[in-house]
């Protein structure tokens, strides 16, 4: 049962997420409000990425970054953000799809190099925090840089600003 509603957030999430990345347009991506903040692309291409880690979070115990190459891919222009995002999330859905139930409160860490970055704690608080929130923590940084940007954003969960306005 735990699997089937981390599995349905996740579907929907995605979309969103899909709605999100697919609205920005290719002059927006070296947009930063602040010198020392990412920008929408390095923004984009994170959100992107994270879906890339939900194998090593739902099927193992230990999230080894020794063996793990970050890849922000090319993000000069949003369809290739967006080719990496589907790509990422489609295997993120088979990596919850194939996971054990059974297994969400056995201990996990993540590390490198012989140290722990992350836990140990239950697997569940990981996909929950570390993956879950940590997409929609993002999500809402990129929101607020497109706004700040002068771009529009989609609604995700009801109407967005301009929309409510319309009444």
């Amino acid at each position: 049962m735990i699997k089937q509603a981390l599995l349905g957030e996740f579907q929907h999430e995605a979309e969103n997420t899909r709605k999100l990345l697919s609205i920005i347009p290719d002059s927006a991506l070296e947009y930063r409000p602040q010198p020392h903040l990412w920008s929408i692309g390095q923004l984009a291409s994170h959100i992107a990425e994270v879906y890339n880690w939900y194998d090593q979070t739902f099927n193992i115990d230990n999230f080894n970054m020794d063996n793990y190459k970050y890849d922000k891919g090319d993000i000069s222009k949003t369809s290739n953000i967006l080719e990496k995002f589907e790509a990422n999330v489609n295997a993120a859905q088979k990596a919850i799809e194939k996971s054990d139930e059974t297994k969400y409160m056995n201990p996990w860490t993540m590390g490198a190099g012989g140290q722990t970055f992350l836990g140990p704690m239950p697997k569940i608080q990981v996909i929950r925090g570390f993956l879950y929130n940590h997409l929609y923590h993002h999500r809402g940084e990129l929101i607020s840089h497109l706004r700040a940007s002068g771009n529009k954003v989609p609604s995700l969960y009801g109407p967005n600003y301009e929309q409510s306005q319309q009444v």
